[in-house]
């Protein structure tokens, strides 16, 4: 015979039970799903220029992209998949993303609560993330993406063209067309699949990992291993004659020309390869596993984009554009600016190219175009005193005269310090320490001085910091 047991004895003890799991909750252990110290992460990378953009508390290692894009009606449809760690204890986080409708998003699996302000898309995890863990997170979207207007006026993000579409991202406009940290710092692999009508092509960053037909559609998949700023990254749709081939160096290359521009563009192929086994010997080996060229048809864009392995031109190049845009693939593609204030570490490096590759195949020596931006005659000379190359006053000025005209006297006038083998030397083994990272000014400045062993603090407080015209050349 089993002992009787009183309804209400036990009613009493599970409460009693309960209420001791309830005090020692509150005595210090964390409730389920909760970090101690989690908190919300930064909205911002805390760059002078673009303080909006990036964000902190966590570090992405990964994108994967798979993008369904319709011509006819501008319609995007997206899912990011995101791996990052975790470099804060987060109970929040932000993305940098404008525009395009949420449809649902997860951190590691699970529902999180989307919130959209401006162009920041704040996620809540139904678990906090501890500070050192890699978390995953999935956004699934889509719309008709924006184009953006930078602070200087020009357009960029999702532009549409004639047959087609290009998403294109210095200094803020990868945020119209997927969700990340978009700021310089944090780099990341990208692993990009685009869906589009048959018939049309889609080229981006790395190499062609598969290209398969499914009734009207037709998918590519592009990878890229290694890191990438997503200022950088790229996607161009439209109809496009492709040109693969590899360079004297046996790189693989891959050029692709919008029909409109196939005339005009004869050349480039065989331009790009000469152009990278030139770059190549000239400041070390190239940072990628393939190079290539997207030659596209949108006028009035006004511009070329040093996209990472593969630059965007709206319509047929010279040669010289050529030399500009693949030298990024050294000078901010690999060696990327820790911040926007850095950009001559990007374009002055790149304009330097430019007079190098004039002075090497019988045109104006680098001294004689130095002097003709000094006295103003040069076409390209306009402005470029306007401030320090080191200093831009505001995001609008980030791409202005100064960084790049100015920003390529001050290399110059550093070979003339330290004589050609040293210079040389200082470049080569500049996009050697910092192949595949991030770099600033002190970091190149402490360089040449080591390398060359002599104290270049005049030199730099007068042509890189320096606000007026130096009265001697």
């Amino acid at each position: 015979m089993s002992p009787h047991r009183n309804p209400r004895v036990l009613t009493t003890a599970l409460l009693l039970v309960l209420s001791a799991a309830c005090t020692g909750a509150s005595a210090g252990q964390d409730a389920p799903d909760r970090v101690h110290g989690a908190k919300p992460g930064a909205a911002g990378a805390g760059d002078p220029l673009f303080p909006k953009m990036g964000n902190g508390g966590y570090d992405v290692t990964d994108y994967r992209l798979s993008l369904d894009y319709t011509p006819d009606s501008n319609r995007l449809e997206g899912t990011a998949r995101i791996t990052a760690r975790a470099t804060s204890a987060l109970s929040s986080f932000h993305l940098d993303f404008a525009g395009l409708h949420i449809r649902k998003a997860t951190v590691n699996g699970r529902t999180a609560k989307a919130e959209r302000r401006g162009t920041e898309l704040v996620l809540t995890p139904a678990a906090d993330l501890p500070k050192g863990r890699t978390f995953s997170t999935t956004v699934v979207y889509d719309g008709k993406p924006r184009t953006i207007k930078d602070p200087d006026g020009s357009k960029e993000g999702w532009i549409e063209t004639d047959d087609g579409a290009v998403g294109l991202g210095e200094p803020t406009g990868s945020m119209a067309w997927f969700p990340g940290n978009h700021h310089p710092s944090d780099k990341a692999r990208y692993d990009i699949t685009v869906t589009v009508p048959k018939g049309l092509t889609a080229v981006s960053g790395g190499e062609l990992k598969q290209r398969e037909t499914h009734g009207r559609h037709t998918t590519f998949h592009w990878r890229s291993q290694e890191p990438m700023a997503s200022y950088l990254a790229t996607v161009a749709i439209g109809d496009f004659d492709i040109h693969t081939t590899t360079t004297d160096g046996e790189l693989p290359q891959y050029v692709a020309v919008d029909p409109d521009q196939a005339e005009d563009s004869t050349k480039v192929p065989d331009q790009v390869t000469g152009v990278i086994d030139w770059e190549s010997r000239t400041f070390g080996r190239y940072p990628f596993s393939s190079t290539g060229a997207i030659v596209d048809h949108l006028p009035g864009l006004g511009y070329a984009l040093e996209t990472q392995t593969k630059p965007y031109f709206a319509d047929a190049p010279d040669e010289i554009l050529l030399v500009h845009e693949l030298a990024h693939q050294w000078f901010g593609n690999s060696v990327t600016p820790r911040a926007w204030k850095d950009m001559w570490l990007n374009e002055g490096f790149a304009t330097y190219a430019e007079w190098l590759w004039e002075e090497d195949h019988d045109g104006r020596t680098a001294e004689q175009t130095f002097r003709d931006f000094y006295d103003g005659t040069d076409d390209e000379s306009g402005g470029i005193w306007d401030f320090a190359p080191a200093d831009p006053p505001n995001a609008a000025a980030v791409s202005d005269p100064p960084v790049y005209g100015r920003g390529a006297m001050v290399l110059h006038k550093l070979r003339q310090a330290v004589g050609d083998k040293t210079f040389f030397t200082i470049l080569r083994t500049w996009v050697k320490e910092h192949r595949h990272g991030n770099a600033d000014t002190k970091q190149f400045i402490a360089l040449s001085e080591r390398i060359s062993g002599k104290d270049l603090t005049k030199l730099y407080d007068v042509w890189l910091f320096g606000k007026d015209k130096p009265a001697k050349p």
